[in-house]
């Protein structure tokens, strides 16, 4: 709008896309290295201000008029594939890119139309000025919380949100950059204030809620691995209480049978006592605690699931095949595999809430192939037992689990799949096992 030479015109582009670059690159997560990024903006900046330039030249008017929206749009799309941020949160930091463009450009015009006499430095000193600030205050106290708050949004932001917010922030930036707009009066400048106001405002809440939503999942998965972390105790507690009644058992029948013993020794019954020793080892080794697998954790906390199974008259079936140690932590394996028993446990319960008469039953398999650990589960379940973005609903797993399962999968890289199949509900995952140096030899 202020004019100019075409040398003028492109240090002001250069300056404003330098500036829309470097305040883009402080919030988004690149793509490439800082090498590659640094070169391939580079190049599309040069090939950007030389057709803007051109463009100036051929006809200033229209230029100078939609040239700021234009480079912006290119700006975008280009954006985008250096990105490595998802489609909409890309969306949301390219609508927050184009409000700082904004304010740096209205400020740089404004001061210069003010105070300077339309003076096209003073408009190019002023953009130089408000770019540093920006980015400064963006780095010092906006990038930690904007990274973080990506993640949520990642998994929160839904299409509708990101329309109607672009196209508030598009229409309130668009009044003020309306080329067709050259009064300058203190309504204008009331216009514009209140405009940088109600689309900052729109941004900020933006934020907040966003921030506000994703700290409560975490909320809610701390919670759920509290809730879970209190089970394993019970089920890590019932395994002592029954190992100290197994041992006082055991120490008033000693006294017993040693009596027996020693009556058969006393009358010279060798053969007798034989039998009696026989029968003796016998019933002992049916009390022989279940070995379902070597690795020894697991094996305590499937046994406990196990027995509590079918004490609800759950018929479980099990082929586990596990080493002793595996390069994934036991907490990690626990946590997945307690939460999957626990969530077949709870849904083969509310079948037999719904229908006594229906048998229940639970499959589980774990087994490992080269660097790979598949898990399989299978329950009855309800047939009306819905799925929600490929989970079940917290009414159906009795509200805790899933995430437990999904977060530790996430972990390894893990790949998981949820089901109801007619009535037969089945969990399927497949984890990365890290490689050891053993391994590497």
């Amino acid at each position: 709008m202020l004019g100019g030479s075409v040398v003028i015109a492109f240090i002001r582009f250069a300056i404003s896309l330098a500036g829309t670059i470097l305040l883009y690159s402080i919030i988004s997560e690149p793509r490439y290295d800082k090498k590659q990024t640094v070169v391939r903006y580079t190049v599309f900046s040069l090939a950007l201000l030389s057709a803007a330039c051109i463009w100036y030249v051929l006809d200033w008017q229209s230029c100078v008029r939609i040239v700021a929206f234009a480079m912006y749009i290119c700006f975008s799309i280009f954006a985008m594939s250096m990105s490595c941020d998802p489609v909409y949160l890309s969306v949301y930091k390219l609508a927050l890119t184009f409000y700082l463009l904004a304010v740096f450009l209205i400020a740089g015009l404004e001061v210069s139309i003010l105070f300077f006499d339309r003076n096209v430095w003073a408009d190019i000193v002023v953009r130089i000025l408000m770019i540093g600030c920006i980015s400064y205050l963006l780095e010092k106290y906006v990038k930690k919380s904007i990274r973080e708050f990506s993640r949520y949004v990642e998994y929160e932001l839904d299409r509708f949100s990101v329309a109607v917010m672009v196209i508030c922030i598009m229409f309130g930036i668009g009044f003020i950059l309306n080329p067709n707009i050259t009064i300058q009066t203190p309504y204008r400048l009331i216009q514009i204030v209140t405009n940088f106001f109600l689309t900052g405002s729109l941004q900020l809440l933006v934020f907040r809620l966003y921030l506000h939503i994703g700290k409560e999942k975490e909320y809610e998965r701390e919670k759920q691995l509290m809730e879970m972390n209190q089970r394993l105790l019970e089920r890590n507690l019932e395994i002592l209480e029954e190992s100290v009644e197994a041992g006082r058992r055991i120490r008033h029948d000693v006294r017993h049978h040693n009596a027996v013993i020693a009556e058969y020794a006393r009358l010279g019954q060798d053969k007798e006592l034989l039998q009696y020793l026989m029968e003796y080892q016998k019933e002992t080794d049916s009390h022989i605690s279940e070995s379902i697998c070597a690795n020894m954790a697991v094996n305590h906390v499937l046994s406990a699931y196990t027995r509590k199974a079918r004490k609800e008259q759950i018929k479980v079936t099990m082929d586990v095949h596990l080493d002793k140690y595996l390069a994934i932590p036991n907490i990690d394996l626990i946590t997945i595999l307690a939460n999957a028993y626990e969530n077949a446990i709870y849904g083969c319960i509310e079948v037999k809430k719904q229908d006594a008469g229906r048998e229940c039953m639970i499959y589980l398999k774990i087994q490992r192939k080269k660097n790979k650990l598949a898990v399989f589960c299978s329950n009855t379940c309800r047939l009306e037992t819905e799925l929600k973005d490929g989970k079940p609903k917290p009414e159906f797993t009795g509200g805790i689990g899933v995430l437990s399962i999904i977060k530790t999968a996430e972990k390894f890289d893990g790949e998981y799949d949820f089901q109801n199949n007619n009535g037969v509900f089945i969990f399927r995952l497949i984890l990365n096992i890290p490689q050891t140096e053993a391994d590497l030899e």
